[in-house]
Formats: C-alpha cells, structure tokens, sequence
C-alpha cells in the first residue's frame, strides 16, 4: 500500500474510531473459526478493537468440536428442528468440546510476542456463569433432554467486566439454579446477550465470502427487520442451517432495539474491520433504522463539513469559502450520514 493509500485509509475510519468509543459490540462465531488457523488474524482483530476503546462481548460455538468427539466415539448425534438432542452422554461430550474451544480462544487471544500486532496488549479475558438456561422440554413429542434456551443473562456482571476494560467469552453452555448444565446455540446467546445488554452492534461471522446474496450472487447489504423476514423465509430452504440460524437471531435482535446487526465472513483475512471502519463496508446489515441517510446540514455537522471541503478545495475541485459563508449557508448544504457518520 502507498503512503498516500495508507493516510487515506486511517482518515476514513477515525470518524468510526471516534464513533466506537465506549460502544459495546456483542460478536459471535463459530467453532469453524478455530479451523486451519483462521482464528489467529481474527483474534488480532480483536484485539484492535478492545485496545480502541470498544467494549466487546465474544460468544463462541463448537459445533465441529461437539461433531468430531461424537464421531470419535462412536455416537451418532440426533437432530430435530436444527438442534441436537442432548442426552446424558452427550451433554458430556458438549462440555469436553466447549472447554478445549474456550482454552483454544484464550490462549490465541493471550498471544503477546514482541513482532506480533497484539504486543504489550495485556488483553484481560473473563467468563463465568453469566448465562442462566431452561431446558428446551418436548417439542413435537421428542423430548430435547439437556439442549436449553437462555433464560437469563446476567447483565450487571457483564456490565461491570466490561468497564473496567476486560473482554467477556461466553461459551454456548447455560446453567439452571438446581445445577444443571443445558447445551445452547451461539446464535440464540449470542442475540439474547445483545438485546440484554442493549448493545450498539450485534456481529455474526459467517462461513461465507461475505454477508447476504441475491440467487445472482450479488450482496444484499442492508435489511430492515421485515425486509429480512421476508428473505428469510423466501429463501430458507437454500441456505446452509448455520447461516439461516444468524440471519434469524440478527432480524429477531434488531426487531427487540439492538441498533445494528451484522453478518460478516469470518473466511476473509480483515472483514470485520473493513465492515465497522470502511465506508463501503463488507457484509450485510440488519437495521430499523436506514443505514444511509440524506438530510439537511445542521449547525453541529458544521466542523466534520470543513474537513470533507478542504481538501477539494485545495485539490482545486471546489472554489475557496471563507467557513462563516459556510455557516451563514448551512441550509443550502446537504448531508449524507451513513452508520450516523457525515
């Protein structure tokens, strides 16, 4: 990249740094994450973000994991309406793969060699019971046993790790009060943390190229929650299961006031921070709200107008204004805001 490319760059995402500050993101993967290494350039990621003043809330899967254990013994696994049933054997096997994953994870996110892009982070990692679960119970006559649902999230402890700068790692295990374990999605902890929390952004990373596609193949990027029910539903019977779970639990969360949710490609080195600090961004987004708006110029988008001007005034694109005509004119000027930046 040009020195020039470079400068750019970092211009177009300090209104997004600036933005991002003390916001909590709530971003959930898979077990595929941890993969052929995929999890390394991720976890330097972030790290980025931790250290940017982002208050981040990781929720892991581990399906492959859970997958490759049942296989190796011996136990082929029962699904009904895209979850598993949890027996007694295989609840155990869930707690095995779910540990290893989350020992995984924090060893890649505890890596502070002096040449690597997380040196002299210190990255804190906490967890604990922070999910209380219920179980699933019979549905259409199949008794799930051990698979559950979140009841609860236990918002005040997460709040308080959160401020004083730490990273929470919830993993897709609930807890009930007589004791016992339940096996959850991450998709469902995932969204229910968010909605809780009321976080700012609600990320999925998904197994794809990038976010939502058209049958053309063209990325759709943004969605209210009823255009992305409607897609959904349209459309389910094409999508891998894993997918349509993040898809669903996004809508579902934007439609209960999580501001943002989106689908990002976890296969694709830096489409996290490409979707949060670039303009064009890189997956798909689930919103209420238009993620792009047009309106009048106020008083206070003033300052962020003269650094957009400048530059073009001086590249000879626009004639020089003296900045109290710009003032005086503000009515004349008009505004683009995409993601609540000028």
């Amino acid at each position: 990249m040009y020195a020039s490319d470079f400068v750019q760059s970092f211009r177009e995402a300090a209104p997004y740094i600036h933005a991002f500050r003390g916001r909590t993101f709530v971003i959930g993967f898979g077990g595929e994450a941890l993969e052929q290494g995929r999890f390394a350039s991720l976890s330097h990621d972030i790290n980025l973000l931790v250290s940017l003043g982002v208050k981040v809330v990781l929720v892991h899967g581990a399906r492959p994991q859970i997958d490759e254990l049942l296989k190796i013994r011996g136990i082929t696994p029962r699904i009904h309406l895209d979850r598993r049933v949890t027996d007694s054997d295989t609840i155990e096997i869930v707690k095995q793969a779910v540990g290893w994953t989350r020992a995984e994870i924090e060893a890649q996110l505890s890596v502070a060699l002096p040449d690597s892009p997380m040196a002299g982070a210190n990255l804190r990692i906490v967890g604990g019971n922070h999910i209380v679960a219920r179980p699933l119970g019979v549905i259409d006559g199949v008794d799930m046993q051990y698979s559950g649902a979140v009841r609860r999230v236990d918002t005040q402890a997460i709040t308080q790790r959160l401020a004083a700068g730490e990273l929470v790692l919830l993993s897709p295990i609930g807890y009930s009060p007589t004791g016992e374990s339940f096996s959850l999605s991450m998709e469902e902890v995932a969204a229910h943390t968010a909605t809780s929390l009321k976080a700012d952004k609600l990320m999925y990373l998904v197994d794809t190229p990038t976010g939502v596609h058209s049958a053309s193949g063209q990325l759709l990027r943004e969605f209210s929650p009823e255009e992305g029910q409607a897609w959904l539903e349209s459309s389910a019977d094409h999508l891998p299961g894993e997918f349509r779970l993040c898809f669903a639990s996004a809508i579902k969360a934007a439609g209960l006031g999580v501001k943002r949710c989106h689908l990002v490609s976890q296969s694709v080195d830096g489409a996290l921070l490409k979707e949060l600090f670039t303009h064009a961004g890189s997956g798909t987004v689930v919103s209420d709200a238009p993620l792009v708006v047009l309106r009048q110029a106020r008083f206070d988008d003033l300052q962020r107008l003269l650094q957009i001007i400048r530059p073009l005034e001086q590249e000879g694109k626009l004639v020089p204004r003296e900045e109290e005509m710009i003032e005086i004119n503000l009515d004349h000027y008009t505004v683009v805001e995409h993601d609540g930046k000028l």
